[in-house]
């Protein structure tokens, strides 16, 4: 199984009546997310499903790709390091599941998936995690493959 950690780009700032949930993707944030949908395009991906939180900016994060999309209320602001699991099926999932979702959960998944103890990391705006499971002589690793920011 393949994990795409990705967390939602740059925003705007909640203002007045906004609610956070409700927050949209900068410019900035908009060109940050398109670069990362390029780079995930060209990457050797199977059976893809494309998870994303509820909130506004991480839909149009993930939207980005061009893939269809489903919204996972367990993905979304203050989520869990276990409601990221679970939405996964972590590692059991047949392919690739590319998570969208915020801090601080994707970095303490990262860390968890890395080292076997929650800590709070740091995943940039817009910045991909992608870990792969495998078993290898009856071991099952888990193996970082790449870190890409835009």
């Amino acid at each position: 199984m393949d994990l795409i950690l990705w967390r939602h780009a740059d925003a705007k700032d909640a203002a007045g009546p906004i609610a956070d949930a409700d927050r949209e993707l900068t410019t900035r944030g908009m060109h940050q997310a398109e670069q990362m949908a390029e780079w995930l395009r060209r990457q050797p991906l199977r059976k893809v499903a494309v998870l994303s939180s509820p909130a506004k900016r991480a839909l149009q994060t993930a939207e980005t790709l061009r893939l269809p999309v489903k919204v996972k209320s367990q993905l979304g602001i203050g989520a869990s390091v276990a409601d990221l699991l679970g939405a996964a099926d972590w590692p059991d999932h047949p392919g690739t599941v590319i998570l969208v979702s915020h801090q601080p959960a994707l970095g303490r998944l990262a860390s968890l998936l890395l080292s076997g103890t929650e800590a709070d990391w740091s995943i940039k705006k817009a910045g991909i995690w992608w870990f792969t499971n495998r078993v290898r002589q009856d071991e099952t690793q888990t193996i970082l493959r790449a870190v890409h920011n835009p």
